[in-house]
Protein backbone atom coordinates (compact mmCIF):
# COMPACT_ATOMS: atom_id res chain seq x y z
CA UNK A 1 0.00 0.00 0.00
CA UNK A 2 1.29 3.27 -0.99
CA UNK A 3 2.12 6.17 1.78
CA UNK A 4 0.03 8.84 1.43
CA UNK A 5 1.76 11.96 0.26
CA UNK A 6 0.59 14.95 2.67
CA UNK A 7 1.57 18.25 0.81
CA UNK A 8 1.55 21.25 3.41
CA UNK A 9 1.09 24.36 2.02
CA UNK A 10 2.02 27.32 4.39
CA UNK A 11 3.17 30.15 2.01
CA UNK A 12 2.62 31.03 -1.84
CA UNK A 13 6.14 30.05 -2.67
CA UNK A 14 5.52 26.65 -0.95
CA UNK A 15 2.93 25.62 -4.05
CA UNK A 16 4.36 27.82 -6.76
CA UNK A 17 7.02 25.46 -6.28
CA UNK A 18 6.21 22.55 -6.18
CA UNK A 19 4.06 23.37 -9.44
CA UNK A 20 6.82 24.58 -11.13
CA UNK A 21 4.97 28.27 -10.96
CA UNK A 22 6.44 31.92 -11.12
CA UNK A 23 6.36 33.55 -7.64
CA UNK A 24 5.77 37.31 -8.62
CA UNK A 25 4.54 37.96 -5.12
CA UNK A 26 5.16 36.83 -1.98
CA UNK A 27 1.77 36.88 -0.79
CA UNK A 28 -0.61 35.84 -3.92
CA UNK A 29 -0.62 33.96 -7.16
CA UNK A 30 -2.66 33.27 -10.31
CA UNK A 31 -2.38 30.78 -12.18
CA UNK A 32 -3.80 28.00 -14.84
CA UNK A 33 -3.10 24.49 -13.68
CA UNK A 34 -2.40 23.61 -17.87
CA UNK A 35 1.12 24.94 -17.22
CA UNK A 36 1.74 23.20 -13.87
CA UNK A 37 4.45 20.53 -13.53
CA UNK A 38 2.51 17.38 -14.60
CA UNK A 39 4.10 14.74 -12.69
CA UNK A 40 3.25 17.14 -9.34
CA UNK A 41 -0.28 17.94 -11.04
CA UNK A 42 -1.28 14.35 -11.06
CA UNK A 43 -0.38 12.60 -8.10
CA UNK A 44 -2.61 11.65 -5.52
CA UNK A 45 -1.84 13.73 -2.56
CA UNK A 46 -3.55 15.26 0.74
CA UNK A 47 -3.23 19.23 0.88
CA UNK A 48 -3.11 21.02 4.44
CA UNK A 49 -3.91 25.04 3.62
CA UNK A 50 -2.25 27.68 5.41
CA UNK A 51 -3.37 30.00 2.47
CA UNK A 52 -6.70 30.88 0.86
CA UNK A 53 -7.86 29.03 -2.75
CA UNK A 54 -10.02 29.32 -4.41
CA UNK A 55 -10.71 27.41 -7.88
CA UNK A 56 -12.53 27.55 -11.81
CA UNK A 57 -12.46 23.70 -12.50
CA UNK A 58 -12.77 23.36 -16.48
CA UNK A 59 -12.98 19.89 -16.72
CA UNK A 60 -13.68 17.04 -14.45
CA UNK A 61 -10.65 15.81 -13.58
CA UNK A 62 -10.42 13.49 -10.25
CA UNK A 63 -11.95 13.57 -6.99
CA UNK A 64 -11.97 16.22 -4.37
CA UNK A 65 -12.73 14.92 -0.67
CA UNK A 66 -13.42 17.92 2.16
CA UNK A 67 -13.31 15.95 5.45
CA UNK A 68 -15.18 12.59 4.41
CA UNK A 69 -17.76 14.05 1.92
CA UNK A 70 -16.75 14.25 -1.58
CA UNK A 71 -17.45 17.61 -3.36
CA UNK A 72 -20.48 17.91 -5.32
CA UNK A 73 -17.73 18.46 -8.64
CA UNK A 74 -18.40 18.55 -12.33
CA UNK A 75 -17.15 20.78 -15.03
CA UNK A 76 -17.46 24.72 -14.27
CA UNK A 77 -17.12 23.91 -10.81
CA UNK A 78 -15.42 26.98 -8.20
CA UNK A 79 -14.29 25.20 -5.19
CA UNK A 80 -12.85 26.91 -2.40
CA UNK A 81 -10.36 26.57 1.09
CA UNK A 82 -9.80 28.43 3.75
CA UNK A 83 -6.55 27.98 5.69
CA UNK A 84 -6.80 25.26 8.51
CA UNK A 85 -8.58 23.19 5.93
CA UNK A 86 -7.22 19.34 4.97
CA UNK A 87 -8.28 18.27 1.03
CA UNK A 88 -7.38 15.25 -0.47
CA UNK A 89 -7.39 15.40 -4.15
CA UNK A 90 -7.42 11.84 -6.11
CA UNK A 91 -7.06 12.15 -9.97
CA UNK A 92 -8.42 10.19 -13.22
CA UNK A 93 -6.25 7.97 -14.53
CA UNK A 94 -7.01 9.95 -17.76
CA UNK A 95 -6.49 13.48 -15.79
CA UNK A 96 -4.78 16.57 -17.76
CA UNK A 97 -4.97 19.99 -15.23
CA UNK A 98 -7.49 22.27 -16.76
CA UNK A 99 -8.21 25.00 -13.79
CA UNK A 100 -7.51 28.38 -13.32
CA UNK A 101 -6.48 29.35 -9.60
CA UNK A 102 -6.14 32.30 -7.34
CA UNK A 103 -4.23 31.28 -3.82
CA UNK A 104 -3.33 34.01 -1.24
CA UNK A 105 -2.02 34.64 1.89
CA UNK A 106 -3.62 35.89 5.28
CA UNK A 107 -1.17 38.14 5.76
CA UNK A 108 -2.18 40.11 2.48
CA UNK A 109 -5.39 40.75 3.33
CA UNK A 110 -4.40 42.13 7.26
CA UNK A 111 -5.33 45.68 7.76
CA UNK A 112 -8.02 45.77 4.81
CA UNK A 113 -11.58 46.13 4.56
CA UNK A 114 -11.28 42.86 3.02
CA UNK A 115 -8.99 41.23 6.34
CA UNK A 116 -12.19 42.79 8.20
CA UNK A 117 -14.73 41.00 6.15
CA UNK A 118 -13.29 37.48 5.14
CA UNK A 119 -15.57 35.90 7.27
CA UNK A 120 -18.52 36.83 5.93
CA UNK A 121 -17.75 34.86 2.36
CA UNK A 122 -18.88 31.44 4.44
CA UNK A 123 -18.25 29.56 1.02
CA UNK A 124 -14.62 28.94 2.00
CA UNK A 125 -15.91 26.44 4.64
CA UNK A 126 -18.71 24.46 2.39
CA UNK A 127 -17.74 21.24 2.06
CA UNK A 128 -19.88 18.31 0.49
CA UNK A 129 -22.43 18.68 -2.45
CA UNK A 130 -21.62 22.54 -1.89
CA UNK A 131 -19.81 23.37 -4.80
CA UNK A 132 -20.55 25.88 -7.05
CA UNK A 133 -21.20 25.22 -10.14
CA UNK A 134 -21.19 28.33 -12.65
CA UNK A 135 -23.07 29.37 -16.24
CA UNK A 136 -21.16 30.44 -19.02
CA UNK A 137 -21.59 33.95 -18.73
CA UNK A 138 -20.44 33.65 -15.11
CA UNK A 139 -17.50 31.76 -15.84
CA UNK A 140 -16.44 34.68 -18.13
CA UNK A 141 -16.99 37.25 -15.25
CA UNK A 142 -14.70 34.92 -12.61
CA UNK A 143 -12.13 34.74 -15.16
CA UNK A 144 -11.96 38.24 -16.09
CA UNK A 145 -11.26 39.30 -11.99
CA UNK A 146 -8.54 36.46 -12.11
CA UNK A 147 -6.92 38.24 -15.36
CA UNK A 148 -7.47 41.85 -13.24
CA UNK A 149 -5.39 40.60 -10.49
CA UNK A 150 -2.97 39.16 -13.04
CA UNK A 151 -2.48 42.37 -14.66
CA UNK A 152 -1.55 43.83 -11.22
CA UNK A 153 1.16 41.02 -10.24
CA UNK A 154 2.73 41.63 -13.40
CA UNK A 155 2.62 45.59 -13.01
CA UNK A 156 5.93 46.94 -10.79
CA UNK A 157 4.91 47.10 -7.15
CA UNK A 158 3.54 50.83 -5.87
CA UNK A 159 1.84 52.02 -3.46
CA UNK A 160 -1.11 51.52 -5.33
CA UNK A 161 -0.99 47.51 -5.67
CA UNK A 162 -1.64 45.96 -2.71
CA UNK A 163 -5.63 48.19 -2.53
CA UNK A 164 -5.84 47.22 -6.25
CA UNK A 165 -5.02 43.62 -5.63
CA UNK A 166 -6.99 43.33 -2.37
CA UNK A 167 -10.27 45.05 -4.26
CA UNK A 168 -10.12 42.80 -6.83
CA UNK A 169 -10.10 39.77 -5.01
CA UNK A 170 -12.76 41.41 -2.80
CA UNK A 171 -15.02 41.57 -5.88
CA UNK A 172 -14.55 37.99 -7.02
CA UNK A 173 -15.67 36.69 -3.65
CA UNK A 174 -18.37 39.11 -3.95
CA UNK A 175 -19.45 37.97 -7.07
CA UNK A 176 -18.98 34.47 -6.02
CA UNK A 177 -21.45 35.58 -2.97
CA UNK A 178 -23.88 36.13 -5.69
CA UNK A 179 -23.78 33.14 -7.94
CA UNK A 180 -23.89 30.92 -4.46
CA UNK A 181 -27.33 32.66 -3.74
CA UNK A 182 -28.54 32.01 -7.48
CA UNK A 183 -27.52 28.47 -6.74
CA UNK A 184 -29.68 28.21 -3.56
CA UNK A 185 -32.82 29.37 -6.14
CA UNK A 186 -32.22 27.04 -8.59
CA UNK A 187 -31.44 24.23 -6.49
CA UNK A 188 -34.54 24.86 -4.41
CA UNK A 189 -35.97 21.20 -4.25
CA UNK A 190 -33.17 20.08 -3.04
CA UNK A 191 -33.34 22.49 -0.28
CA UNK A 192 -36.68 21.92 0.57
CA UNK A 193 -35.74 18.38 0.92
CA UNK A 194 -32.99 19.44 3.56
CA UNK A 195 -35.57 21.98 5.89
CA UNK A 196 -38.00 19.06 5.52
CA UNK A 197 -35.55 16.38 7.04
CA UNK A 198 -33.97 19.73 9.55
CA UNK A 199 -37.40 19.38 10.99
CA UNK A 200 -37.91 16.09 11.07
CA UNK A 201 -34.99 15.42 13.10
CA UNK A 202 -35.13 17.82 14.94
CA UNK A 203 -38.65 16.79 16.40
CA UNK A 204 -37.04 13.46 16.50
CA UNK A 205 -34.31 14.56 18.85
CA UNK A 206 -36.86 15.14 21.61
CA UNK A 207 -38.43 11.96 21.34
CA UNK A 208 -37.30 10.00 24.44
CA UNK A 209 -34.21 10.56 26.41
CA UNK A 210 -31.80 11.82 24.28
CA UNK A 211 -31.72 15.24 25.34
CA UNK A 212 -31.13 13.71 28.78
CA UNK A 213 -27.85 11.97 27.75
CA UNK A 214 -26.72 14.09 25.27
CA UNK A 215 -27.92 17.64 25.77
CA UNK A 216 -29.15 20.53 23.92
CA UNK A 217 -28.41 19.48 19.98
CA UNK A 218 -26.62 21.79 17.98
CA UNK A 219 -26.50 23.55 14.28
CA UNK A 220 -23.59 21.13 13.82
CA UNK A 221 -25.31 18.09 14.45
CA UNK A 222 -27.97 18.94 12.25
CA UNK A 223 -25.88 20.00 9.26
CA UNK A 224 -23.69 16.70 9.61
CA UNK A 225 -27.01 14.72 9.63
CA UNK A 226 -27.97 16.46 6.33
CA UNK A 227 -24.68 15.53 4.69
CA UNK A 228 -23.54 19.42 5.05
CA UNK A 229 -21.11 22.10 6.44
CA UNK A 230 -22.41 24.46 9.25
CA UNK A 231 -22.10 27.45 6.97
CA UNK A 232 -23.96 25.96 3.93
CA UNK A 233 -26.44 24.75 6.00
CA UNK A 234 -26.90 27.74 8.13
CA UNK A 235 -27.07 29.61 4.61
CA UNK A 236 -29.43 27.43 3.30
CA UNK A 237 -31.71 27.15 5.90
CA UNK A 238 -31.90 31.41 6.30
CA UNK A 239 -32.08 31.66 2.54
CA UNK A 240 -35.66 29.42 2.21
CA UNK A 241 -37.06 30.61 5.61
CA UNK A 242 -35.61 33.63 6.67
CA UNK A 243 -34.54 32.34 9.98
CA UNK A 244 -31.25 30.63 10.63
CA UNK A 245 -31.40 26.95 11.96
CA UNK A 246 -30.25 27.80 15.73
CA UNK A 247 -33.30 30.08 16.07
CA UNK A 248 -34.92 26.87 14.86
CA UNK A 249 -34.08 25.29 17.55
CA UNK A 250 -34.32 27.90 20.20
CA UNK A 251 -37.98 28.20 19.10
CA UNK A 252 -38.75 24.17 19.23
CA UNK A 253 -37.34 24.06 23.05
CA UNK A 254 -39.09 27.20 23.83
CA UNK A 255 -42.81 25.73 22.52
CA UNK A 256 -42.09 22.29 24.11
CA UNK A 257 -40.77 24.15 27.36
CA UNK A 258 -44.07 26.03 27.10
CA UNK A 259 -46.24 22.50 26.57
CA UNK A 260 -44.35 21.30 29.62
CA UNK A 261 -45.46 24.15 31.50
CA UNK A 262 -48.83 24.87 30.38
CA UNK A 263 -50.22 21.03 30.42
CA UNK A 264 -47.82 19.40 33.51
CA UNK A 265 -47.24 19.51 37.31
CA UNK A 266 -43.19 19.25 36.25
CA UNK A 267 -41.57 20.77 37.86
CA UNK A 268 -39.04 23.53 36.01
CA UNK A 269 -36.09 21.51 37.35
CA UNK A 270 -37.50 18.19 35.66
CA UNK A 271 -38.59 20.11 32.25
CA UNK A 272 -35.16 21.93 32.23
CA UNK A 273 -33.30 18.43 32.80
CA UNK A 274 -35.79 16.48 29.87
CA UNK A 275 -34.98 19.21 27.49
CA UNK A 276 -31.37 18.83 27.48
CA UNK A 277 -30.14 21.89 29.88
CA UNK A 278 -27.30 20.80 32.60
CA UNK A 279 -28.91 23.07 34.88
CA UNK A 280 -31.78 24.87 35.45
CA UNK A 281 -30.17 28.03 36.09
CA UNK A 282 -29.26 27.73 32.40
CA UNK A 283 -32.71 27.20 31.43
CA UNK A 284 -34.49 29.96 33.15
CA UNK A 285 -32.30 32.45 31.67
CA UNK A 286 -32.69 30.69 28.44
CA UNK A 287 -36.43 31.14 28.63
CA UNK A 288 -36.53 34.50 29.62
CA UNK A 289 -34.16 35.79 27.29
CA UNK A 290 -36.88 34.12 24.30
CA UNK A 291 -39.51 34.97 25.94
CA UNK A 292 -39.19 37.90 28.59
CA UNK A 293 -40.65 35.67 31.33
CA UNK A 294 -39.27 33.14 33.90
CA UNK A 295 -40.34 29.39 33.61
CA UNK A 296 -42.22 30.09 37.26
CA UNK A 297 -43.76 33.74 35.87
CA UNK A 298 -45.16 32.34 32.44
CA UNK A 299 -46.80 29.42 34.13
CA UNK A 300 -48.32 31.87 36.87
CA UNK A 301 -49.49 34.43 34.02
CA UNK A 302 -51.52 31.28 32.14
Amino acid sequence: MAEEIIRRIDSIDDYNRLMGFETKHPLITVFNMEDADLAMACQEATFEYGVYSIWLKQAICGDITYGRQPYDYQEGTVTSFAPGQVVHFKPHADYKPQALGLMFHPDLIRGTSLGHDIKQYDFFSYSSREALHLSEDEKTIFKDCLNKISMELDHPIDNHSKKLICRNIELLLDYCMRFYERQFVTRKTANLDVLDKFERLLDEYFVGDRPKQEGLPSVKYFASECFLSPNYFGDLVKKETGRTPQEYIQNKIIDLAKEELASSQKTVNEISYELGFEYSQHFNRYFKRNTGMTPNQYRKAL
